[in-house]
């Protein structure tokens, strides 16, 4: 037995050695025929067939879902036969799941044919800095017979990838997922996203707003859940835009968390001033999955998004009159070091081509200032349905009513009624005084510190209003002033010019006088017939004749 071993192994070391001589010194084209017939010769002996099922394909810019659901169809069977487990909550599980570890080998069984999954990992052997984590890529291998080709790639397959959606499906829970801001590893395990489990219990029965409102949108998002067929028909990507506007505090945000539990959908809260320029902007969107939605909350702070293309058009006016605003402009351009994400690119990631993938899924803008958004990023077709939430009704009220207290009447509504109907107080506001502080407080008290409330927010817009129409009186009056003022100064202008004119008409005269006079007195000419000093003579003899 011992020379046999040794015989052996002196075998495959020449071997070895034969080989590495083979690849070292001939040619590539001999070494490929050699391989060739020695994978022939190879499969005489390996009757087995390899399938691979990598965590991230293609591209790598979005998780395999082939794999997604391989890892959920092992994570059900595996905890059985594996003997070594790792615990996690499974990506969108409620509960915690085992399933097989790195390098753990397990087997299937399928219509009487056997299988064997391996759970494994490569290293990338180049690293750019030693401090980086190495950048490991996952995945399942799959081995068989040759002889089960047909049914395993027929039918074994298909059981898998069904199975594992339908476990999916069946453990998932919702999620809050937001994008990652700062460094981010040179890894394809890194997501550009992270995520909570989602546990808002909002609803559309506990949400105030008018009613018929209420119904519209309701039935809105579920014709739309229900609509795959419809949009491939007319030829739309499956998505549609909600713009929520409004007043802070009016519920834009509980509206969201509403629509994501009726229609059980995740919720991707994009971060924009974290997204650091449009190429970041479109890999996120291709990472979101379907039955979800995408949330930008406050779009008009988010970045200077709002009506670029107008400030643009008035620069070109403004910058003449204002050299010192456009220099600092450009300073603080060149130190900007935040987000590049242009207008376009939020356009293109609204309803661009990119905006396609995955479908069923929903886009909601909410603002406080719709008037200050660019036309072209609230259109129809980008954000197909426009909803207002304004300030308190009654309807709403009586919603508030009965979630905070448990009334659905009290002698105390029609106080409200009145008071809800003649001031502006957002459902916020009024859910805050419904709310009991303590113990000891009941309806009629939470009731009466909401009157209260009413009449104090009346008092404080009649102020308000007044303040404002003293504020118009002193405007104008000081308008009128400044009118005086002006016209009494035009006034005086044109006197004074009037007199410079005549000032200047009487000079004119006298010295055309002067050089009327100069000329005749250079030429000789008499005045009614004499010289001035014939004149002065006969003035002088009528004088002395007078005195004799």
């Amino acid at each position: 037995m011992t020379e046999m071993f040794t015989t052996m192994g002196s075998t495959l070391a020449s071997f070895m050695f034969v080989w590495a001589i083979i690849r070292q010194y001939c040619p590539y084209e001999l070494r490929r025929f050699f391989e060739k017939y020695t994978q022939k010769i190879t499969g005489y002996f390996y009757p087995y067939i390899r399938v691979s099922f990598h965590e991230f394909a293609g591209d790598r810019l979005k998780r395999s879902d082939a794999y997604s659901a391989v890892e959920a169809y092992l994570s059900a069977n595996s905890s059985k036969s594996a003997k070594k487990l790792k615990a996690e909550m499974g990506r969108d599980s409620r509960k915690l799941v085992l399933s097989m570890d790195e390098y753990e080998r397990v087997t299937d069984d399928f219509r009487g044919v056997k299988v064997w999954w391996l759970l494994s990992k490569s290293v990338s052997a180049a690293r750019q800095n030693s401090y980086y984590p190495e950048q490991e890529k996952r995945f399942y291998k799959l081995t068989f017979h040759k002889k089960h080709r047909d049914i395993i790639t027929e039918k074994y397959l298909e059981h898998v990838v069904s199975e594992g959606k339908e476990i999916r499906v069946r453990n998932r829970q919702r999620k809050l997922y937001t994008n990652s801001p700062g460094f981010k590893w040179p890894s394809y395990k890194q997501t550009m996203w992270s995520h909570i489990v989602f546990e808002h219990p909002a609803s559309f029965e506990t949400l105030a707003m008018d009613p018929e409102k209420k119904v519209e949108i309701i039935e809105d998002l579920m014709t739309f859940c229900k609509s795959k067929d419809y949009y491939a028909k007319i030829g739309k990507a499956w998505k549609r835009g909600y713009l929520l506007y409004g007043p802070p505090g009016t519920g834009k945000s509980t509206m969201i968390a509403a629509m994501a539990n009726l229609l059980n959908y995740d919720i991707y809260d994009l971060e924009l001033t974290a997204v650091k320029d449009n190429t970041e902007l479109r890999k996120l969107l291709i990472e979101t999955t379907s039955k979800s939605i995408i949330v930008i909350e406050d779009i008009d702070c988010s970045l200077d998004l709002t009506g670029q293309r107008k400030k643009k058009s008035e620069k070109s006016s403004d910058d003449e009159n204002d050299k010192l605003s456009k220099e600092i402009a450009k300073k603080e351009a060149k130190e900007e070091i935040g987000s590049k994400v242009t207008l376009s690119g939020l356009l293109n990631f609204i309803d661009g081509l990119w905006s396609a993938c995955g479908g069923e899924r929903l886009i909601v803008f909410t603002t406080n200032y719709v008037e200050k958004l660019d036309p072209a990023l609230i259109r129809r077709g980008r954000m197909d349905k426009h909803i207002e939430l304004s300030y308190c009704t009654f309807e709403a009220f009586k919603v508030l009513a009965k979630n905070y207290l448990s009334l659905e009447m009290h002698p105390m509504f029609d106080t409200i009624q009145t008071l809800i109907g003649e001031t502006k107080i957002t459902p916020a506001d009024v859910a805050e005084n419904l709310m009991p502080k303590s113990s000891l407080d009941d309806a009629e008290k939470c009731l009466s510190s909401l009157i209260q409330a009413l009449e104090e927010a009346k008092e404080e817009a009649a102020k308000e209003e007044a303040a404002k129409k003293e504020e118009a009186a002193k405007k104008e009056a000081a308008k009128k002033e400044e009118a005086a003022k002006k016209e009494k100064e035009a006034k005086e202008e044109a006197a004074k010019k009037e007199k410079e004119e005549a000032t200047k008409e009487e000079a004119a005269q006298e010295e055309a006088a002067e050089k009327e006079y100069a000329a005749r007195k250079k030429a000789g000419i008499k005045e009614n017939g004499q010289t001035k000093a014939d004149a002065f003579q006969s003035q002088v003899d009528k004088e002395t004749e007078n005195v004799l």
